[in-house]
This record gives structure tokens, sequence and C-alpha cells, in this order.
């Protein structure tokens, strides 16, 4: 397979399969091979495809991999706030399995409300957590993720 001037970097442990399938499928349209990072505990037996990486099953194991191997231009796919944080300084496109592009200037904000939802979990208070995945999300995923694909594509 010829080296691509970019890299997609999928953080497997949390993308939810519909995600995992779109990413192959427009992958594939424009020519690149993604990179699934997950953890041994998230590994399964079945072929999939792409290429898949394993990394131990410490906490943020696979964070720091993608953030240790990921260039300018490079696409992540993760809904880790802090590791998207991290990576768009260094030029990487982040997007969410739900379709939300991160960008720069929200960063700070992003970080804040992720600080204080964790200090309202620690103080006993639980929100209902994310609303079900749907169809829509899938969707918005995949017109964000073609057209950055399309974007890296051209430079």
């Amino acid at each position: 397979m010829e080296k691509f001037k970019a890299d997609i970097y999928v953080d497997a442990d949390a993308c939810p399969v519909m995600i995992k399938e779109e990413i192959n499928k427009y992958s594939k349209m424009y020519r690149f091979e993604p990179i699934f990072v997950t953890s041994f505990a998230h590994a399964s037996n079945a072929d999939q495809p792409g290429r898949w990486i394993l990394v131990d099953a410490r906490p943020e194991e696979v964070d720091m991999y993608i953030h240790n191997h990921s260039k300018k231009n490079d696409i992540v796919v993760t809904q880790d706030h802090a590791l998207a944080s991290l990576l768009i300084p260094k030029g990487v496109y982040v997007i969410t399995p739900r379709g939300k592009h991160f960008q720069e200037n929200e960063m700070e904000r992003v970080l804040h409300e992720r600080y204080l939802s964790a200090k309202a979990r620690r103080s006993g208070k639980h929100s209902k957590g994310p609303a079900k995945f749907t169809k829509e999300d899938a969707e918005r995923f995949s017109s964000v993720f073609c057209e950055i694909l399309s974007n890296v594509e051209g430079k």
C-alpha cells in the first residue's frame, strides 16, 4: 500500500461499530488506511478491516499512543476532550464519533465544561449521561469526516 500524506487514528475503545464501518468505507474511497488503536481489554477476535494497534489496558494508554504518533494534517476520531486539546495545537484534525469537529478557539470552554462536570460528579451529582447514538449522529459524522478527508487529500 502506498504511503499517505496523513494518517487516520481512531480511539477505538469507545467508538461505535457503526462509525468504525463508516471510517473504513470512506477511508477506502479516499485511499487512506485507518489505524484503530485499542487496549487489550477492548480487543476483538473478529477479523476487522483497517490496521489495528493494541496497547496496554492502563488508563490513557490509547490516548498516549495517538498523541505520540500523530502529526500535522492527521485525522483523529475520539470523544476524549483532553486528547483533542493536545492534538489541535499540533495541527491535527479532531472529530468525535457524533461528527463534532473540534476547533482550537473552543477548547478552553470545552475543557472548562469537562472540569465542571467532573467536579459535580465528585460532589455526588450525576447526570443522565450522553444521549443514545442515532442515525443522524452517524450521518453528521460521515459528512464532516468526508469534508476533512477531502481537505487533507488536497494538501
